[in-house]
Order: C-alpha cells, then sequence, then structure tokens
C-alpha cells in the first residue's frame, strides 16, 4: 500500500507538510515540517493521528516502531523537492561516483534541476552533480554573524615582562 498519499493529506489537515518517509529496520521514520517550523504541539498531534490511521488501516504487516519528528536544524536531502526547498542554503554532499573515490563537497546550494544540483563549492568552485550519485546530503546550520571577542580580547594586559 502507498503510504505517502494517505499521510500527505493527513497532515495536510492538521496544517503540516509530509517532509520524508522512511520503512527501514522496523521503523516507520515520518518527517513533516510547517512555514515557521514545527513545534511540539504539532508533532504530537502528527504522532496521535498517524497512529490511528496505521492502526484504522494496518498497511504495514508486523511490528514497527512509529518515529515521527521535524527536519530539524540539519535537514537530509533525498529528493529534488527537499533541494529546492533549500537552494540558497549551505550544504554538505557525499557523492560517489563509480569507479572514483568518494568526493566530499560543500558550499551554498545554487540551483537544482530534476536530476541534477549546482552548488559552489569551498575547495572546487562551481559544481553540477546528479542527484543519484548522491550518498548522503543534509542542509549546514551556521550560527549568525561572526563570533564576538572575547572582553579580554584587545585589553591591555595587567601584567607585563621585562627582560634585563
Amino acid at each position: 500500500m502507498d503510504l505517502e498519499t494517505p499521510l500527505r493529506s493527513l497532515l495536510s489537515s492538521l496544517d503540516l507538510d509530509l517532509y520524508d518517509l522512511e520503512l527501514a529496520k522496523g521503523t516507520l521514520s515520518v518527517t513533516v515540517n510547517k512555514s515557521g517550523g514545527v513545534d511540539l504541539e504539532s508533532l504530537t498531534k502528527a504522532n496521535r493521528a498517524i497512529s490511528e490511521w496505521l492502526d484504522l488501516n494496518d498497511p504495514i504487516p508486523g511490528r514497527f516502531t512509529l518515529d515521527v519528528s521535524s527536519p530539524g536544524l540539519e535537514r537530509r536531502l533525498r529528493t529534488a523537492e527537499h533541494f529546492r526547498s533549500a537552494v540558497g542554503e549551505v550544504v554538505t554532499l557525499r557523492e560517489q561516483r563509480e569507479g572514483q573515490p568518494t568526493r566530499r563537497l560543500e558550499g551554498p546550494l545554487l540551483s537544482v534541476t530534476d536530476s541534477t544540483v549546482t552548488l559552489d563549492d569551498k575547495s572546487v568552485g562551481e559544481v553540477e552533480i546528479a542527484i543519484e550519485s548522491l550518498e548522503r546530503a543534509r542542509t549546514v546550520f551556521q550560527w549568525g554573524g561572526e563570533a564576538k571577542p572575547s572582553p579580554s580580547r584587545g585589553k591591555p594586559s595587567s601584567t607585563t615582562s621585562k627582560k634585563g
């Protein structure tokens, strides 16, 4: 049974978006998002609604654990839609090309098509990569502004040393 369509509809009724869905190792991971971010109350409502829907429809054979979460500050990127939502943000990518070593890239995401992403890597410059060649991709959270100097920096020291 297709889980994505009914869960997308269910979450929409709660003013949430289905960001990602994965069933692996006995865990159904449902990642939800909404404009402005997801709060604890929204996650609780989503968990309850999804759990009730799964109990009624029984789409997954056997036992499994339901995990409902938000994408977090550093979001995993797997689909063209995920990448589109991250254009302009700094991303880190791990690319595996056949017969070549794994390549790690990081920089602002410049553009996205249905099959490729283009970023301005801090080492090699602008590069276009096939989404299907990516082993892993995520956004990189960056603290706003530059670090402020500590209070003791730039002030004369109270101790002096003399030679001679």
